[in-house]
């Protein structure tokens, strides 16, 4: 609406009346399916390495962002470059823009973006973005694998057993009980468990949907999102996986952020804001006080449990060299590898203890159910 009269009053007009025009068609089938549109990480870095080679042959902003959002796949993506493009040419900058699509371009994005108009090094500050981003993208998508493999094998072995609980044991237990015989304490185990889980099955269900939308609502509020954080950390090897992975991003945001020439003060903000972490972004957010308050970057950082003293040390090197940047760039890297690493580390500790469980779990219900079995079958 503020760009809208901004841009009428230049033209010298005189303004008897503004209203939004309300979004034609679409409907509630439409709004739902825009619910669940996004923007990938790697289309906003495929956006960023066009935007870079466009700018660095001289093509005019408003010309780069009608030709990216008519070749553009993601419909989300490009109402947003569509929306950017109207902007700019009602007046306002690229950052300003941007800024008014949250969804799309990030705080870090937008303030990159911001720092490249006033320094003049837009094409070198889009570069920037696209390496930043394909590398938190890379960082991010190795952690999460370490995850899926488990997870996917743990899901489907808790649905082969309560499929076997609920209908598979049942029509075997009517055999067991009629036999007569005395069952080891193993079988009756399984056999009240399967009665129960029948019995109880739906509530169950339930609990757990209910169990899960209460962890959902609770992860977003502030309480809810810290303790969360907390847990995360806290969890055995995957709790120094989710550390090195913070540290990394950290270091990364704040060394593109200096190196784009964005302030120490103004770094510090936009990192507290992007690095998906309650616990540290407090962390951040103290740094942050006492920079402002006359600290230097690594007295400040030495002060909380959570940041290593390697971190707090290579940063207190950079400020007596002035090559901070540097040194938080090699900080990154090699909190970047220490996360590969302990990928691989977490994916060969994981395949033998999922074998373990397994195997153990499966050789329990098969003895619990077949060894009464076979006593049937041998008193006769």
């Amino acid at each position: 609406m503020e760009i809208a009269i901004s841009a009428l009053q230049r033209r010298n007009l005189i303004i008897v009346s503004i209203e939004p025009v309300k979004e034609e068609g679409g409907g509630l089938l439409g709004k739902r399916l825009k619910w669940f549109s996004s923007v990938k990480p790697r289309d906003v870095v495929i956006l960023s390495r066009q935007l870079a080679t466009l700018f660095e042959a001289k093509v005019p902003v408003a010309d780069a962002l009608d030709v990216l959002a008519s070749e553009t796949e993601n419909d989300f993506m490009r109402e947003g470059l569509e929306t950017v493009l109207r902007d700019i040419q009602g007046g306002s900058s690229l950052s300003q823009a941007m800024a008014h699509q949250p969804k799309v371009f990030s705080k870090f994005y937008v303030n990159m973006v911001r720092s490249g108009e006033e320094s003049g090094k837009l094409e070198e500050v889009f570069l920037f973005l696209a390496d930043y981003l394909e590398r938190s993208y890379e960082l991010s998508s190795r952690a999460k694998g370490a995850l899926i493999y488990p997870s996917f094998i743990l899901a489907a072995f808790v649905a082969v057993m309560g499929l076997m609980m609920v209908v598979v044991i049942p029509r075997l237990s009517g055999l067991l009980t009629e036999s007569g015989q005395t069952l080891p304490l193993y079988t009756r185990i399984i056999l009240g468990l399967s009665a129960f889980l029948r019995e109880a099955g739906v509530f169950i269900v339930v609990l757990l949907a209910l169990g899960a939308v209460f962890l959902w609502r609770y992860a977003r509020v502030e309480s809810g999102r810290a303790a969360l954080a907390r847990f995360q950390l806290s969890v055995p090897y995957f709790g120094k996986l989710y550390r090195e992975l913070y540290l990394s991003r950290l270091a990364d945001n704040l060394q593109t952020l200096l190196s784009g020439g964005v302030s120490a003060v103004r770094a510090l903000e936009i990192a507290a804001d992007v690095i998906d972490n309650a616990v540290y972004r407090e962390v951040v957010l103290d740094v942050l006080t006492a920079v402002r308050s006359g600290s230097s970057f690594s007295e400040a950082f030495s002060r909380h449990d959570e940041i290593p003293p390697l971190f707090s040390q290579m940063v207190r090197i950079g400020e007596e060299t002035g090559k901070m940047d540097f040194m938080l760039k090699n900080l990154a890297v090699f909190y970047s590898r220490e996360v590969e690493n302990t990928v691989k580390n977490l994916v060969s500790l994981i395949e033998p203890m999922l074998i373990i469980v397994l195997g153990l779990g499966v050789g329990f219900l098969v003895a619990a159910i077949f060894v009464p079995i076979y006593s049937i079958s041998t008193s006769f």
